[in-house]
């Protein structure tokens, strides 16, 4: 979870392709921000603390819709799309066949909270159905959160990869250096979860994934949300860095990220 926030934050300079495709840049902007995708993968963490790790498909749904509504409203200029930004508002907000990558941006606590695989794939399938319910926007959340499970319970990137190829039929076989030269801003999950994945592979370290993903551009931001979650749970993020994200948010969120690193604390046994 702070993989996603701090590659949010690293990455919001240089979203619509304002980059120069490098990895060499300054890590934090003069005046760092987040974007929605800080707010909603907050909004999901909280959901599940509301609804309780146990709780069943309609109560996690349920708390899902309520805690996306309740974060956007606190912080209605995040930068959110026209489609969910609407969704925001609706007294009965319904799923909109949506896939694009906010699903796989938002997910990065379901990858840390729970014991399975397959209750891991479970939850993040309906933190997205609620509004991302095509099948490449359920894809994208399972995937990222699969690939945090796998990370944070010690299997290897060969391993990480042949699961992904498998389960979930991305194509890995393009190395960064092969993608960077004609990707542009893209806010499908099928056109930047991979890619994500692809910067997570390639990664040497936890800053080194958040650079890579950087430079190939793109909606920056959120690819690099995505490859600093699922950097985080195969690296680890420093205790400066974690403090770093801590000082950009709000107290509110920081309420959320304690909770978060409490529980992970608590789960691993430290």
């Amino acid at each position: 979870m702070f993989g996603a926030i701090l590659g949010d934050i690293i990455g919001e300079p240089y979203e619509f392709d304002r980059g120069n495709k490098t990895k060499d840049f300054p890590l934090f902007d003069e005046n760092p921000i987040f974007t929605d995708d800080s707010v909603m993968t907050i909004a999901i963490c909280d959901a599940i603390f509301q609804a309780g790790l146990d709780a069943d498909e309609d109560e996690m749904k349920e708390e899902f819709v309520e805690s996306m509504q309740f974060w956007g409203s606190k912080y209605p200029n995040a930068g959110y799309g026209a489609r969910f930004s609407d969704w925001l508002y609706m007294e009965e907000p319904k799923p909109y066949g949506s896939y694009g990558n906010g699903s796989a941006m938002r997910v990065s606590s379901v990858g840390w909270l729970f014991d399975t695989l397959e209750r891991t794939r479970e939850v993040a399938r309906w933190s997205a159905e609620v509004t991302h319910n095509h099948a490449e926007g359920v894809k994208g959340a399972e995937a990222t959160a699969s690939v945090i499970f796998l990370a944070r319970n010690g299997k290897s990137k060969a391993e990480i990869k042949s699961y992904v190829e498998s389960e979930f039929a991305y194509d890995l076989s393009r190395t960064c250096d092969e993608i960077r030269p004609t990707y542009f801003h893209q806010e499908s999950c099928q056109k930047t979860v991979p890619e994500a994945i692809t910067a997570f592979l390639e990664g040497k370290d936890f800053e080194d994934v958040i650079r890579t993903a950087v430079s190939l551009g793109g909606d920056c931001d959120t690819l690099t949300a995505i490859a600093g979650s699922m950097a985080e749970a195969f690296y680890g993020v420093s205790a400066e860095l974690k403090a770093k994200a801590y000082s950009i948010v709000k107290d509110d969120m920081r309420e959320v990220l304690h909770s978060f690193e409490t529980a992970v604390k608590f789960k691993s046994g430290k």
